[in-house]
């Protein structure tokens, strides 16, 4: 029967020929899965699964240690382990670099960094993969096409001159709301990256020990003699050209700046910095920021032994992951317990079996501790009427909760409530401090951004710093989708002014060609997915036209082998939401498969033939523990410019969207009664 089921898959012509995906096979597959995310929970009822990005983290460790002369062989060299079978498994596509995502084409800047770390770790520049990682550097334009955020760091290791940074003075922490360029108005992620580090560039530290090697190599242009460092493609006129000339004039007069101004800056990056520390999780609770954290302390001569560097440096430990199996060692770029969590709860309640539903219980236990009730955020200047109660990513980040996650733990916590039976006044007090929370983060126009309200200063993005464009946190459907699904889940009226002009906006967000565009996963289908499943709990019926025209565009992006993939091409070269004209599918993936199949059922198509071969392609590729493999980065942290490989996605949305087909076949229905 398992040949049946892959044939299917690989066949469109047979995807008639089976009916029903036979209930056995769904049953046994549905339990392996149940059995290998039971087996992966933590002792205290939480799941947390590998978060992965490309070399640039690893890398960045390794000349974080040395810059300070913490050396670790051992350690190092299962880094550097790591570095080179990345860079092999990736030659196909990259001749010899390091590309953003498993399958992608070099990407210059990590493909430095990866370099200059091995360098670093005692690799030979003349040996031989390191001769092929030069030759393709190189050949692709050189170290000097490096973006804004690496040419800071290796500024700091002497290989570039600092002229070819932006200006970002510590000042910046002075200026007035009012002002065109103000902390509140970028996002969450650059707010806690920029502030230590604009002292760090400020102060221009020299490494406290010797490198002993030199990127020289990999320039075709001498850095002391490029005369024009790359920008942002993105970046629009008017405002590209007037920060570019306020930035040349701060290159010229910065050193002139009063001292006491510049000690008064100085201080309040410090003490921001400080209050955001976050103990062991870190500043910020992602790895660019905690790293920060630390180069800025060393500038304002904070002894090692002070435990805001300590506490600094513990938490970039923490986010060092050690594989025994292979004897190699990377760096997360964060933690995501929360996350993981709350959508492995939705996974094993779709499954209706007591023990999966035992451990959701438990699981949901744990997030109810984690809720953040006594700290107004950042967020709070836009929103200073708004009481906290959200939940964060991490496992502490109390100034930084996200609707995203608060939405979906929210939807994990009601669901079980109806479907295991009342749970008491806590879980309701929960749920209504976090709607409240959620409600008053809602921004203009309908939508929610992920951690800020109307955090939309386009203008923003063409300063010289933000070659990446992704300096802000504006509204997204894939966020706002959640936070309607959440909304509507929980019993609010259709016509009630949050949840009708959070359809209208979800509406007026689909693409021409029926998709919705995908923020925080890759890409379009994970959009759809999130739309589609938000909308159906709204009460779109299948006939609405959005729903039709989602339907179709997900059967025609549909692979011949009965999945669907999508990987970081698919995201437009030029930035917005629309999609390329050349886009084109990428190798099926089980995460997407599963999303896509989550979309269908949520659009009221169970019956569809697409559904049929979804389905196929997942049974036929479980593995014996009840796994699925993927190497694909599915996950999204910055379009185009950063990507993650969340490992719990293939081992999850599989199990849900392969439950969820059975519960919709056993009560026979065709509609999907839940938000999530």
């Amino acid at each position: 029967m398992m040949q049946d089921l892959a044939a299917v898959a690989a066949r469109p012509d047979l995807a008639e020929t089976l009916a029903t995906t036979p209930q056995p096979l769904l049953d046994a597959a549905i339990g392996r899965a149940t059995g290998n995310l039971l087996r992966r929970q933590q002792a205290d009822g939480h799941w947390v699964f590998e978060l992965e990005a490309d070399a640039t983290i690893p890398a960045e460790y390794v000349m974080l240690r040395r810059f300070f002369g913490r050396q670790d062989p051992a350690r190092e060299a299962r880094i550097g382990r790591y570095l080179r079978r990345i860079q092999a498994q990736e030659a196909a596509t990259c001749q010899g670099g390091w590309p953003l995502f498993h399958g992608g084409p070099l990407d210059i800047s990590c493909s430095v960094k990866a370099w200059f770390a091995l360098r670093l770790i005692g690799d030979a520049e003349d040996a031989p993969h390191m001769v092929r990682a030069q030759a393709a550097i190189l050949a692709a334009g050189g170290a000097e096409r490096c973006n804004v955020f690496t040419r800071a760091t290796l500024a700091l290791f002497g290989q570039v001159p600092w002229h070819a940074v932006p200006v970002m003075p510590p000042e910046l922490t002075l200026l007035p709301r009012w002002f065109p360029f103000h902390l509140s108005k970028v996002s969450y992620w650059a707010r806690t990256v920029l502030v230590p580090l604009t002292v760090v560039m400020a102060r221009r530290p020299p490494p406290l020990a010797p490198i002993g090697v030199s990127l020289a190599a990999l320039f075709r242009t001498p850095p002391e003699k490029v005369k024009r460092w790359p920008g942002g493609a993105h970046a629009a006129q008017p405002w590209k050209g007037i920060f570019a000339r306020l930035d040349k004039e701060l290159q010229r007069t910065q050193h002139l700046f009063p001292a006491s101004i510049r000690a008064r800056a100085e201080a309040k990056a410090e003490a921001f910095v400080t209050e955001r520390l976050n103990g062991e999780d870190g500043l910020g609770a992602i790895y660019p920021a905690m790293a920060n954290a630390i180069w800025m302390y060393h500038c304002l001569g904070v002894p090692d032994d002070d435990p805001r560097l300590v506490t600094a440096w513990a938490a970039v430990e923490k986010l060092v992951m050690d594989r025994p199996d292979a004897d190699e060692t990377y760096v997360q770029p964060c933690l995501s317990p929360i996350w993981d969590t709350a959508l492995v709860s939705h996974a094993l309640l779709e499954t209706g079996e007591p023990v999966a539903e035992a451990a959701v219980t438990r699981g949901l236990s744990w997030l109810l501790d984690r809720q953040i009730t006594d700290v107004a955020g950042d967020w709070a200047e836009a929103r200073p009427g708004v009481a906290p109660g959200g939940w964060a990513f991490q496992y502490a980040n109390p100034h930084y909760p996200d609707v995203d996650d608060t939405a979906v733990v929210v939807l994990a916590l009601d669901r079980a409530e109806k479907q295991l039976g009342a749970s008491g006044p806590a879980v309701a007090r929960s749920i209504a401090l976090a709607t409240d929370w959620v409600l008053g983060m809602q921004s203009k126009g309908g939508g929610w951004g992920a951690f800020d309200a109307d955090n939309t200063h386009h203008h923003l993005n063409s300063i010289p710093f933000a070659d990446h464009g992704a300096l802000l946190d504006p509204p997204t459907a894939d966020v706002s989708g959640r936070c309607l699904a959440m909304l509507a889940q929980l019993g609010h009226d259709a016509g009630s002014p949050a949840v009708r002009q959070s359809i209208d906006y979800m509406l007026a967000e689909q693409e021409p060609d029926g998709s919705w565009y995908g923020r925080w996963g890759v890409n379009y289908v994970y959009g759809t997915w999130s739309a589609v499943t938000a909308l159906n709990a709204a009460g779109l019926p299948p006939e609405h036209p959005a729903m039709r025209r989602a339907v179709a565009w997900l059967r025609a992006n549909q692979n011949p082998d009965g999945g669907w993939g999508e990987d970081g091409f698919t995201y437009p070269r030029r930035g917005g939401t629309r999609a390329d004209p050349d886009m084109a599918p990428g190798p099926s993936t089980a995460s997407q498969t599963a999303w896509a199949l989550l979309a269908l059922m949520a659009a009221g198509a169970v019956g569809d033939p697409a559904v049929e071969r979804g389905a196929a392609w997942l049974l036929a590729r479980q593995e014996a523990d009840g796994s699925w493999p993927e190497e694909d980065y599915t996950g999204t942290g910055f379009p185009r410019v950063f990507y993650l490989r969340y490992h719990g996605y293939a081992q999850l949305f599989p199990l849900w969207a392969l439950a969820r087909l059975r519960g919709l076949r056993r009560g026979n229905s065709q509609h999907v009664p839940h938000g999530l």
